[in-house]
């Protein structure tokens, strides 16, 4: 299974996620096994640069001339192989050799034993010769595309580059969000400790709760009785920042799934009115039902571009303007290994265009005295302080209030002040890269 998902992934442009869990669902997998599949098909992914630097050492016509499942097969095999312990060298081995010989013939399966011996062999890997320079070492030694570390050293400097590039390969945790308007988090988390879960408060935030190994928490009568969502530490942040109280009017202008509009709709105690809108009505459909999972009647749902939302709603009648604009994504690299392998550095120019007009339109709807705040889950400045610099720069009746915000008193000395934002990277908490900027319509 995992096999024929990374050939799919490779060949089809397929999304790994998607895919593993249509596949996942379909299986009759044992929860033991499903979790191999979802281990050996992240990780190969995830490792991919690696693994292809080792396997051009052992394969004399080059990898890029196997056949695509003869690669990935390799590659899956080597993956076990470098980086699980669990899993005994030589049955690595003997599966690969079984499943060549059932997919091709002797002589591909002999090829496939006789790398793997090879590999098995020469000790420990990679070996990473001396002088490369820092971008290339890192680049293989963490498995990343080499504009990407080039891009983040120049940002970020070469410790922080790689600080970035080892968090990205580790495991994401599984986090979780209290539904306050029902359960305090003290509460769930002594019920979750009682149940014999591994689950402690999030340092990041303090609505969240981590747990370690506790499967999918989406499958718990916590989540279905609407005590808990299921949410990156660093994305419950932003609903935070954006402070909504109750009674207010606040309009979310790309919200699905709708995580952080029913956190905000938690925050106001469900007092008052959410406006949450999404391009696609079926994405608008996820946030409705997840704000009635809640128990949450303040959220309404809309779908249209959000460039056209000034040409619908009544400028300067909301108080609270949440812009988590569409971006590259790659401050979520740790949850969507794939992404890395499928950015160029052009994907990043061409979003960056249009956060700038959303952020310039959406703003308009904004009260005197309001707040806006523009997020995104990425890393790049281009999309993250430009973006909000530009802004500010054509707005004067706009000013920066992210560093005066209680949000920033609790992650300063970790997170980074980037122009007039806070910009959290994988490494800080071991949770995604996020950024983050508070701005007020003064009066």
């Amino acid at each position: 299974m995992a096999l024929d998902i990374l050939v799919k992934v490779e060949q089809q442009g397929a999304y790994s996620n998607l895919l593993l869990n249509s596949s996942l669902q379909k299986s009759a997998l044992s929860r033991e096994d499903a979790g191999l599949v979802t281990e050996l098909v992240y990780g190969t992914i995830s490792r991919m640069n690696t693994l292809d630097y080792v396997l051009e050492e052992f394969v004399s016509k080059g990898i890029a001339k196997l056949q695509p499942w003869v690669r990935n097969l390799l590659r899956l095999s080597l993956y076990q192989i470098m980086y699980l312990d669990r899993i005994p060298s030589h049955a690595a081995v003997n599966e690969a050799v079984n499943i060549a010989k059932k997919k091709g013939h002797q002589g591909i399966s002999g090829m496939v034993n006789g790398v793997l011996r090879s590999v098995l062999r020469a000790g420990n890997l990679p070996v990473i010769p001396d002088g490369l320079g820092p971008a290339k070492r890192i680049s293989i030694q963490y498995s990343h595309p080499i504009w990407l570390v080039k891009r983040w050293i120049t940002e970020y400097g070469v410790d922080t580059a790689e600080a970035i590039c080892a968090a990205n390969n580790e495991p994401p945790a599984v986090s979780v969000r209290v539904n306050t308007t029902m359960i305090s988090r003290e509460a769930l988390l002594s019920q979750m400790i009682e149940q014999g879960l591994q689950a402690s408060a999030s340092e990041v935030s303090p609505y969240g709760i981590v747990i370690k190994g506790g499967g999918n928490l989406a499958l718990s009568s916590w989540y279905r009785d609407g005590y808990l969502s299921v949410q990156d530490e660093s994305s419950m942040l932003v609903a935070e920042a954006v402070a909504p109280e109750p009674g207010m009017r606040v309009l979310d202008c790309c919200a699905a799934p709708g995580g952080k509009t029913a956190h905000m709709g938690e925050l106001m105690k469900d007092e008052g009115s959410i406006f949450a809108n999404d391009l696609h009505p079926h994405k608008a459909k996820l946030i409705s039902d997840q704000a009635a999972r809640l128990g949450l009647e303040s959220v309404v749902t809309g779908s249209t571009d959000a460039l056209e939302l000034e040409l619908t709603l009544e400028h300067h009648s909301f108080d609270r303007i949440l812009l988590d604009a569409p971006c590259s994504g790659l401050g979520v690299i740790r949850r969507k290994p794939d992404l890395k392998w499928r950015k160029q550095p052009e994907d990043v120019v061409s979003v960056a265009s249009l956060q700038g007009q959303l952020l310039q339109s959406v703003s308009k709807l904004l009260k005197p005295g309001g707040v806006l705040v523009y997020s995104t889950c990425t890393t790049e400045q281009t999309e993250n302080s430009e973006v909000v610099a530009a802004f500010l720069e054509q707005n004067p009746d706009f000013t920066s209030i992210t560093f005066a915000s209680p949000l920033w008193g609790r992650l300063e000395g970790t997170a980074l002040a980037v122009g007039e934002g806070i910009q959290l990277l994988p490494h800080h908490y071991g949770s995604d890269g996020f950024y983050i900027s508070k701005l007020q319509r003064v009066l």
